[in-house]
């Protein structure tokens, strides 16, 4: 942007630091598990013709998550991803400059750089040492929408269900309790849609990015009461949903597909408690987070040369020290049987042989640094 132009930008816009999603910061390599994508990906089929614009909220779609969720089709929000559900629920309850939201870091990044975006304050409120909330801080800050990841990103843990339970009495009257479930399908029993009847103050957030491997897709849910539902109608595009992703999410939601994607599921969890007992027992990553998603956070001796060391052999995971709370660890997503084998080879050379890989990628990270 030239320097003219520059001076009609926003100064909320000049002041942001962009979300660095995995692709966006990484590109290359053979085999990525740095984006917490579902390797055991489906077909599906397109039909028709695409002249026509397609429904804002296409009935097929909503009443198939509805029935899969549980919950009413007036409960249920589709959007282009979870991302969009998130930016629609800051700009349609918090007053810029005026309303505020609460965060638990590390988590998600994308809650604050929404609120960001539309001036609307960030209370932090970090995690206590063993991964929960702080209640006694979270519960001093008065926002307008309290974001809650379980399970967490980058950690995998879960929030307590008790502890939600009491985010949402205590904000019973003043607050939106936004539960981001875009994991849930690993752990599905840390699910809770069940309180939607009890708590009208609750949201919660889906995907079909993450178990159902249909990242490239875009599309999220937001379920909550009928109230919030069409508040959210009133701030959403006209056509957030393309015809071939409608078509396509109705496909994933059929019953046979509902299955299938329960059967990765269960293979990707398996899979991640190999991960969880290799990587215990090599001598150079200090701790492993217990998972309850398709991920796991390992803290590691230098993150940045571990990523570059990888990386050199086609592999990408994720550097997550920025997170606060969080030093030196990198998130390894959980790929598929092949993918794994080969990570463990690589991983076998890194952290059992390290001088030639270590020594290279080292350099290969100061050189950067230093351009």
């Amino acid at each position: 942007m030239s320097n003219s132009i520059n001076t009609l930008a926003r100064d909320a816009v000049k002041a942001i630091v962009p979300y660095a999603s995995a692709r966006s910061s990484m590109s290359g390599g053979a085999i990525w598990l740095n984006a917490n994508e579902n390797a055991l990906a489906p077909e599906y089929q397109l039909s028709g013709s695409f002249n026509r614009y397609p429904s804002c909220q296409p009935k097929a779609v909503i009443d198939s998550y509805a029935a899969y969720a549980g919950v009413t089709a007036e409960q249920v929000l589709v959007s282009r991803g979870a991302d969009e559900g998130i930016e629609l629920l800051i700009r349609s309850f918090c007053e810029p400059k005026q309303d505020s939201i609460s965060i638990c870091p590390p988590t998600y990044g994308m809650y604050a750089i929404s609120a960001q975006s539309n001036q609307v304050p960030v209370n932090i409120v970090p995690l206590t040492a063993n991964f929960t909330l702080d209640l006694a801080a979270l519960f001093s800050t008065t926002p307008k929408l309290v974001f809650i990841c379980s399970p967490n990103n980058p950690t995998g843990d879960l929030i307590p269900r008790e502890q939600i339970i009491a985010v949402l009495e205590h904000y019973k009257d003043s607050a939106l309790v936004v539960l981001d479930e875009a994991y849930i399908e690993f752990a599905p029993q840390a699910s809770v849609v069940d309180l939607l009847p009890q708590y009208p103050n609750l949201v919660i957030l889906r995907t079909l990015s993450k178990a159902f491997a249909l990242a490239g897709l875009r599309c999220g849910f937001t379920l909550a009461a009928p109230d919030i539902i069409n508040a959210l109608k009133q701030m959403i595009a006209p056509y957030p949903l393309a015809e071939p992703v409608a078509q396509i999410a109705a496909q994933a939601l059929t019953a046979e597909s509902v299955a299938l994607m329960q059967n990765t599921v269960t293979t990707i969890n398996t899979l991640r408690a190999e991960f969880i007992a290799y990587a215990r027992q090599r001598s150079g990553i200090s701790k492993v987070w217990p998972s309850n998603a398709n991920y796991v956070l390992l803290q590691v001796d230098d993150a940045a040369v571990c990523v570059a060391a990888l990386a050199q052999q086609g592999i990408l995971i994720r550097n997550q020290s920025s997170q606060l709370g969080l030093s030196q660890v990198v998130r390894v997503s959980i790929g598929s049987p092949a993918e794994m084998q080969a990570l463990y080879s690589v991983m076998d050379d890194y952290f059992d042989s390290p001088t030639t890989l270590q020594q290279a990628s080292f350099q290969q990270t100061a050189q950067r640094e230093r351009a």
